[in-house]
């Protein structure tokens, strides 16, 4: 008999962001009870564990809201530790604004943080090393919204997404400097298969979003080696989290809308998980998941995905190998937004 999913993760924690808590909390893998939380700044975006540190990176954005539509930038990283649930940290960048997407060089001990762009600086990259916790470096991406970013499994190249700029930044980890451009029409979320030789990157950005065959949504492929899109990978709806587990999976996250019968306003409908083989690009199917998909992570073995849904303030926990709900975590109060980043964090040894 196949073991369940679920099975052999006693004392793995799911770490979730409340953007409107704000909180922390930590959730048991195998049954899905909160654990606990810890208070943070207003309003937690994104999370990454260290698994080498074992520490909980978490990005504070804005003062409240989102993107181009917010009440301020913030400027800090909260540091967490997992295991005793309680901060460490609050490393604050200042000058630089808006943190928000977070990739970990664990081999190298260097944690990548987008910005957005300030005064007098495009948006960039800051490089933090993960044993100091200070930044060493700062790489410009030329965009004004740099958000998501991934970085190649050498640890030698980032990508970073640009939300309205015509491009996805190349960055030279090893040089610190912008090497190229990848011509996207807006971008969201991004991802680098495993062995470097091709990024997966969200487009349009759904404020550029306007039909048309050049603005069908989907995942459009990049060859690294010549920094071109040389397929796209249809989906529904405008996908916006991507994310690639330890198995070989490309998970989109779609967005979803429909008119309201009531007033004929456009809101949120129920979104979508959409996966993908990374080799073959074949769909392998996908299921409804909460309202407005933010956030992907998976286990590491490749086996569960989890799906922050923002508007619905759910996670939904898949079975990728059956590709089958199994379960829904309610993260905020009914009928409060909220559920924002994702971390899986393994056992201590």
């Amino acid at each position: 008999m196949q073991k369940s999913a679920r099975s052999g993760r006693e004392g793995d924690v799911l770490a979730v962001a409340d953007q409107s808590g704000p909180t922390i909390s930590f959730y048991d893998v195998t049954d899905d009870r909160r654990l606990g939380s810890v208070q943070v700044l207003a309003e937690p975006h994104e999370l990454c564990f260290d698994p080498v540190e074992r520490l909980l990176w978490c990005t504070v954005t804005y003062r409240s809201g989102f993107y181009h539509a917010h009440n301020g930038r913030r400027t800090e990283l909260v540091v967490v530790d997992p295991d005793a649930r309680r901060v460490v940290e609050v490393v604050d960048l200042a000058p630089e604004q808006a943190p928000h997407g977070l990739a970990l060089d664990a081999r190298r001990g260097r944690l990548h943080v987008t910005v957005e762009a300030t005064a007098d600086r495009t948006g960039g990259v800051v490089v933090i090393d993960t044993a100091t916790r200070r930044p060493v470096d700062r790489i410009d991406t030329g965009a004004t919204g740099s958000h998501w970013v991934a970085i190649d499994a050498a640890g030698t190249t980032a990508y970073v997404a640009n939300k309205e700029a015509p491009f996805v930044s190349a960055l030279d980890l090893d040089r610190g400097a912008l090497t190229g451009r990848v011509e996207v029409p807006g971008s969201e979320g991004v991802a680098v298969s495993a062995d470097g030789a091709y990024a997966f990157v969200a487009a349009p950005y759904g404020g550029s979003f306007a039909g048309g065959e050049d603005l069908a949504p989907g995942v459009r492929v990049v060859d690294t080696r010549t920094a071109t899109v040389v397929e796209t990978l249809p989906t529904d709806h405008r996908a916006m989290p991507l994310h690639l587990t330890a198995a070989g999976k490309l998970l989109v996250g779609e967005v979803c809308t429909e008119s309201d019968p009531a007033g004929g306003a456009t809101r949120m409908a129920p979104g979508r998980l959409t996966v993908f083989a990374a080799d073959t690009r074949e769909r392998l199917g996908g299921l409804e998941v909460g309202l407005c998909p933010l956030t992907l992570t998976s286990s590491p073995d490749g086996r569960l995905a989890y799906v922050a849904c923002y508007a619905s303030s759910t996670v939904h926990v898949v079975d990728l190998d059956a590709l089958r709900h199994l379960a829904r975590i309610d993260v905020s109060a009914a009928g409060v937004p909220g559920a924002h980043g994702l971390a899986y964090v393994p056992r201590a040894a």
